[in-house]
């Protein structure tokens, strides 16, 4: 296949990974997993293999609803978490970055650099996978509460679909609910910076696609988006995702997303193009991760913790690297406890946040610092001129290492250069 040339994939699920919604509440469990995210799901799916007892639930009743997310991945986090063709939308190679000006700025690479996924069929995979692990999944069934039920359990309180209530009592609880955190409730203080986003999945002819095709394309700048961005990614063959966020800024009256994004499609020249879905979501961190990680035996996961990255509203990766990384501490924990080492177990679990601490890395916080600096600054012309100087001293990059610098935070590629400017020295 010529570099550039589009992969025809397959986005169908085949019916024997459709996930019904689930009828019989357990009473018990040992260990309750609150959300089918990729990290809830996946860390369930790798409990239930160790052999443990595992309850799955999830507010929604069909897991490919609400699918907002931007889903773009490196081609290295494909094959690590070993996703199937079928929830990749589409590969690309390249990037284009439109700054103030309208200038577009195109960076390709001769091999694909990643994908961009169809979330809702990421999510229904990866639930189907922690159920044929053996996983008991509710879906439809939304967590209220949770309380210590005597020195090893905890009672959760589930309200269902049709407003039943259930009471589940389990070992452990972990709160994988995303940026709500049903459970462990928000960090103390203003510690949390948030974002918003708007995104429409588009119908459009072949001759539109093709001209957006194969890359990633970002749109920076006041005049785009204030204190944020706009993208269009691909999807399927005659498919377009196009999306504006920002970082919310309590100082500043901001415009409407909805009025940005018609800017967008406009400026694009899509307005036209049929609206297939509209959806929206929220993005929500502390900057250095500093909220607990754990309430006793309930345990943080995912977002709930702060590992979605702001500078690229990028979740998918380090939900999933945390859920690997806390699955094993969970097991051995869970051994320890049946085998009368209670106090052990304890110890163990608080690794957890030091661990992950380290496998985000150091490039993983300061990214976060970049972010709010970065976007929060897009407000004026001013910082429109300064964005325009970056823009021109990354003009001489490839490709790969625009990647580096936004999946992989390696700032030190040409980061010297563009550093001053992200900071606001120059």
């Amino acid at each position: 296949m010529a570099p550039g040339s589009p992969e025809r994939l397959n986005f169908e699920l085949p019916l024997d990974s459709q996930i019904p919604l689930a009828g019989q509440v357990p009473l018990d469990c040992q260990v309750l997993v609150v959300g089918a995210g990729p990290s809830g799901s996946r860390l369930a799916a790798a409990l239930a293999r160790a052999g443990l007892d595992v309850v799955l639930i999830d507010r929604l009743s069909d897991l490919r609803s609400a699918a907002f997310s931007s889903a773009a991945l490196p081609m290295a986090a494909v094959r690590r978490f070993g996703l199937p063709e079928r929830v990749v939308a589409s590969l690309w190679s390249g990037w284009q970055l439109v700054g103030p000006d309208d200038r577009q700025r195109h960076w390709q690479a001769d091999q694909h650099q990643g994908a961009v996924l169809d979330f809702g069929a990421l999510r229904q995979w990866l639930a189907g996978e922690a159920s044929c692990a053996g996983v008991r999944l509710l879906l439809g069934w939304r967590a209220q509460g949770c309380h210590s039920d005597g020195p090893s359990s905890l009672q959760t309180m589930l309200l269902g679909p049709g407003g039943q209530r259930r009471c589940l009592t389990s070992g452990w609880v972990v709160d994988a609910s995303g940026e709500s955190r049903s459970l462990l409730g928000k960090p103390p203080g203003n510690s949390l910076v948030s974002g918003v986003g708007v995104e429409w999945l588009l119908q459009v002819s072949d001759a539109q696609w093709h001209s957006w095709s194969d890359r990633l394309s970002f749109f920076l700048g006041s005049s785009w988006v204030q204190q944020g961005y706009g993208w269009i990614f691909p999807m399927a063959p005659g498919q377009l995702k196009l999306g504006v966020c920002r970082l919310l800024d309590p100082g500043r009256r901001q415009p409407a997303l909805a009025a940005e994004l018609q800017q967008l499609l406009a400026r694009t020249e899509l307005s036209g193009a049929e609206v297939l879905d509209r959806h929206g979501g929220r993005i929500s961190s502390t900057i250095n991760r500093e909220e607990p990680h754990s309430r006793g035996r309930l345990l943080g996961l995912g977002d709930a913790v702060s590992t979605a990255n702001l500078l690229g509203g990028e979740g998918i990766r380090h939900a999933l690297s945390a859920a690997e990384l806390l699955a094993p501490l969970l097991v051995e924990a869970v051994r320890l406890e049946a085998a009368g080492q209670g106090r052990r177990a304890a110890r163990l679990l608080r690794r957890y946040p030091i661990q992950l601490r380290r496998a985000l890395g150091w490039r993983w916080n300061l990214s976060g610092r970049l972010a709010r600096r970065t976007w929060l600054s897009l407000a004026d012309q001013r910082s429109d001129r300064r964005l325009q100087l970056l823009l021109k001293g990354l003009e001489q990059c490839r490709a790969e290492d625009l990647s580096a610098l936004l999946f992989d935070y390696r700032f030190e590629r040409y980061g010297f250069k563009a550093l001053p400017y992200l900071l606001g020295w120059r």
